[in-house]
């Protein structure tokens, strides 16, 4: 393990002193976040990067600072918090590495999410406490190779033999899927109702092929589920869920993360660019001092700003009950944009630099371009803006 002897100078940026909005508890989950990233995630995340594999010894860590499901109740194994906490901690693990935030992401919105709010009282027991600490890690199977935008249209199926159902079909671009222990999997029953279950590694005919040559969060594993005539046990389903009501419950829970965890990435790539302004000599003065680099970090800062008022109050209606998915998709589109604005224009600003793994713009703009198009496109997310306000359908 190659850790780097580069220091994690990263301050985050707080032009409006937004941390009056956040309440000590807060503040306390972040500073405990931040330490651990600059720690267990910076010195080492460009080499695993480079090397395209998953940092798997980080996973306790994560557990250990609650990042796994930190809104679900103590009683099974999460922390309770609110859902400004839990997007704060999606911010600074992702300041680190979006995959890294994804891993976290899956494992706590789309795994144990649905587990606590469409699963039995025995299935939380038995599998929440487990993923919490990171014990067991799970992966959520929705998107297919013909279904990514319209779940819908998905083919695994299930059919019910007495004393379980038979699963068959295949799911792809599936985060934590080649080391993952269990998988909440969607899959449609003879009527056509999608219906949620858990799929347990080991169970005959499951498998989860790894998927190479990315470009792009290339420190989180990403891999297939592919279902040949698994048994999967009566007591494994989702009892009273039906429809695509389930899945996009979780989705919501993960696109509200990411409306956090980009903001982490966009923070990280205008700290860097801005004390590299204030380095770089360039005709006899600091770059800083020229116009035109002003005016990109001017407008990132701006950018960042008004991101994180969205996502501060999106926080606050989420932990109210309050928040609808509009909100939510609005979040996400605007925050991975800017935050793709950001990387590109700081990119710029670093020359040459910019692409090397010496900074970490590069790896947060090829991420960045993975998490504009996962849980819903960015082309999709306006639409559902666009549907919302104008109340026509703009999908069909």
């Amino acid at each position: 393990m190659n850790k780097s002897a580069k220091k994690d100078l990263y301050e985050a940026p707080d032009y409006y002193q937004l941390d009056e909005l956040l309440s000590e508890e807060h503040l306390l989950i972040r500073s405990t976040v931040r330490d651990w990233v600059k720690k267990e995630v910076s010195p080492i995340i460009e080499d695993y990067a480079q090397r395209a594999e998953f940092p798997k010894h980080l996973i306790k860590g994560l557990g250990e600072i609650g990042a796994f499901g930190p809104t679900i109740p103590v009683e099974y194994g999460g922390a309770g918090l609110d859902y400004t906490a839990y997007g704060i901690i999606m911010q600074e693990i992702e300041r680190g590495d979006s995959g890294i935030r994804s891993t976290a992401s899956v494992q706590g919105s789309l795994v144990m999410y649905p587990i606590y709010a469409y699963g039995t009282e025995e299935q939380r027991k038995k599998y929440l406490p487990k993923l919490a600490t990171g014990e067991l890690m799970g992966c959520f199977g929705l998107t297919e190779p013909d279904h990514g935008s319209n779940p819908g249209g998905m083919v695994t199926n299930i059919k019910d033999k007495g004393d379980h159902y038979l699963l068959n079909g295949a799911k792809m671009w599936i985060s934590n899927a080649p080391f993952a222990d269990i998988a909440v999997v969607w899959a449609k029953d003879e009527e056509g109702k999608i219906r949620g279950m858990v799929v347990e590694r080991g169970m005959e005919g499951f498998s989860t092929p790894e998927t190479h040559g990315k470009w792009s969060l290339r420190a989180s594993a990403t891999g297939e589920l592919v279902f040949d005539n698994v048994k999967v046990p009566k007591e494994n389903i989702f009892p009273d869920i039906k429809g695509l009501k389930g899945p996009l419950g979780c989705l919501n829970q993960a696109r509200y993360g990411i409306a956090w965890g980009a903001l982490g990435a966009a923070m990280d790539c205008y700290d860097t660019a801005l004390r590299y302004s204030k380095e770089r000599i360039q005709f006899g003065k600091p770059i800083g001092g020229f116009q035109l680099q002003q005016k990109k970090l001017a407008e990132m800062i701006t950018e960042i700003t008004k991101g994180q008022l969205l996502v501060w109050r999106l926080g606050v209606l989420k932990s109210e009950n309050r928040a609808n998915s509009e909100q939510i998709s609005m979040a996400k589109r605007n925050s991975v944009e800017i935050a793709l604005d950001i990387a590109r224009n700081a990119r710029q600003m670093l020359g040459g630099m910019g692409i090397t793994g010496e900074y970490s713009i590069m790896r947060h703009m090829m991420n960045l371009e993975s998490v504009v198009t996962y849980e819903g496109t960015h082309d999709v997310h306006l639409l559902i803006t666009g549907m919302d306000v104008t109340g026509l359908n703009a999908f069909k």
